[in-house]
């Protein structure tokens, strides 16, 4: 009897010997895994579209939005509606401007206070202050006012956004604005190598949190906004929005943290610039600007902007011209910088 028990302990013993094994295995495997994933880094100014690219990449990789997120977003759709309404009754109010009827004057009393829960039954009063002239004078200097880019977008949809069994779809999602607190990590797959996006709060009381994600980071995709240079911040409206970005590209691009570090520029909202730039030239913001109202000589300058403040020696800044609220044009964009940063990451490989 002595025998059989310990002959049955000794296998215990080999059983628990290959159980760790395999374990310390598998922990092997996972730390290796870990340290050969590329890790990317996307900052920005508030508003700049980070959020909506960080979302793109969850479309283009087919990571499917949750049922949850979807019923979630409900909410978010109808809370920018409102936000919406909100400033352009504040905007009408402040410039001096007046609704074209009495019904909308009586109309928007109700919706300055109206809360998400009774959003169903406002729908045709949205419509009717959306349709108003006073309000449409208010969007003709809708720079001046802090406005969502999705706000025609919404309001051109809202009836849809009304119905009763309602499912925000892909692009609804993309055209809501949610602000970004702390950090969104996106994992996804390219060419059998592992990616890790971390997206950190843009607004200027977030910043402070983005140190724990500047170790061991691949590349720094950073996001400005083309349009908003005749703009001022969410923040403080007395400072201008392409100040802000350009100051901190500069912080960001010459930081201690990313000396040896790939930096992509992306200049968002192309659409939006190309639209405004007939408009608004550019020498609102830009004393030296000279190019007139012009989209390619715009965005030439622009480009030429954030790269010289660049002072690392030896470094090229990657930039592209992006909409982020197009998928197509975000997956080419996307297709291109991780090509470029897998390359990248096999010839550093190869020559250490």
């Amino acid at each position: 009897m002595g025998k059989s028990f310990s002959s049955n302990k000794k296998k215990d013993n080999v059983g628990e010997t290959k159980r760790d094994k395999n374990i310390e295995k598998q922990l092997v495997t996972e730390q290796v895994k870990l340290e050969n994933e590329v890790k990317l880094l996307l900052l920005g100014a508030g508003d700049s579209g980070k959020s909506t690219i960080s979302k793109q990449l969850r479309i283009i990789h087919q990571l499917e939005f949750t049922k949850k997120e979807r019923m979630k977003a409900i909410d978010q759709v109808k809370n920018n509606i409102i936000h919406c309404s909100r400033v352009l009754i504040e905007g009408l109010e402040n410039f001096g401007y007046e609704f074209e009827t009495e019904k909308n004057n009586d109309i928007c009393k109700h919706l300055i206070t109206l809360r998400n829960e009774k959003f169903d039954d406002h729908i045709e009063d949205f419509i009717s202050i959306w349709n108003d002239a006073g309000i449409k004078k208010v969007l003709e200097r809708k720079n001046e006012i802090q406005l969502y880019d999705s706000c025609e977008y919404l309001f051109e949809n809202i009836k849809r956004f009304g119905e009763e069994n309602y499912i925000p779809t892909d692009q609804d999602i993309l055209m809501t604005r949610v602000r970004t607190t702390g950090i969104i990590e996106t994992r996804f797959q390219y060419e059998s190598s592992d990616f890790l996006l971390y997206d950190v709060g843009g607004q200027r009381s977030e910043r402070k949190k983005w140190i724990h994600c500047f170790q061991n980071v691949t590349a720094v995709i950073f996001c400005a906004s083309m349009s908003e240079y005749d703009q001022g911040l969410f923040e403080d409206r007395n400072k201008n929005r392409m100040a802000e970005a350009l100051m901190l590209f500069g912080e960001i691009c010459n930081s201690r943290w990313f000396a040896d570090t790939a930096i992509i520029l992306f200049l968002n909202k192309r659409d939006l610039f190309e639209e405004k730039i007939k408009k608004v030239d550019l020498n609102v913001c830009f004393e030296d600007y000279e190019g007139g109202c012009n989209y390619e000589n715009a965005s030439e300058f622009l480009k030429n902007k954030f790269i010289s403040l660049n002072q690392v020696e030896n470094r090229n800044i990657y930039t592209h011209f992006t909409c982020a609220t197009d998928t197509d044009n975000m997956k080419h964009v996307f297709e291109n910088i991780t090509d470029f940063i897998l390359s990248n990451t096999l010839r550093d490989v190869g020559q250490n």
